[in-house]
């Protein structure tokens, strides 16, 4: 699986590195989220609460970031175990640009696989799910920035515009059928 994305944040540059390295506030704002430890430099163990479609799991993991560039960028690996639900494994690229004085774009490319019961259920289903994470934990990171730093909630950008359950079907028949 692969998810490549930008979001605006409300903040600097330099805020939004901070944010993006406070334990506290990436555990409130990632989805599912029980716990996020820090067990050694840019290392963390972490428990999560998380399902797709009919598998409901909690896994437990570890984070690891690397190449640093603060305040614009670093190297996410990750692995977690969700015990008889499967494995997941991956890395992301986190990168931060500078839009003004008090707004950021923030750049992600991830790349994961998923074994075990969670690869049976497809990947159309894990995307979904990756994605609806990935808007979940931007709206409450988005949250939490205008809460601590005290910003103006910012315009809501429109989501792109979703396809019903049956069109996903059918576009899933098409390609089945006609390549």
């Amino acid at each position: 699986m692969q998810l490549t994305s930008q979001q605006s944040l409300p903040v600097s540059q330099a805020i939004a590195w901070q944010a993006l390295n406070d334990v506290t506030m990436l555990q409130a704002a990632i989805p599912g989220c029980e716990s996020l430890t820090l067990i050694g430099e840019n290392e963390y163990e972490a428990a999560l609460s998380v399902a797709i479609g009919p598998v409901k799991a909690k896994f437990k993991g570890k984070l690891k970031l690397s190449d640093l560039q603060p305040p614009e960028s670093y190297r996410i690996a990750f692995e977690g175990q969700g015990g008889q639900a499967g494995h997941g494994k991956g890395t992301a690229q986190v990168r931060l640009e500078a839009v003004s004085a008090n707004e950021c774009l923030l750049h992600y490319e991830v790349q994961a696989s998923v074994g075990g019961k969670i690869a049976q259920i497809g990947s159309r289903l894990i995307d979904m799910a990756a994605q609806k994470m990935a808007n979940d934990f931007f709206a409450s990171f988005n949250t939490l920035l205008q809460q601590r730093y005290a910003v103006a909630p910012a315009e809501p950008v429109p989501a792109a515009p979703a396809r019903n359950p049956l069109q996903r079907l059918l576009d899933w028949l098409r390609k089945r059928l006609f390549g």
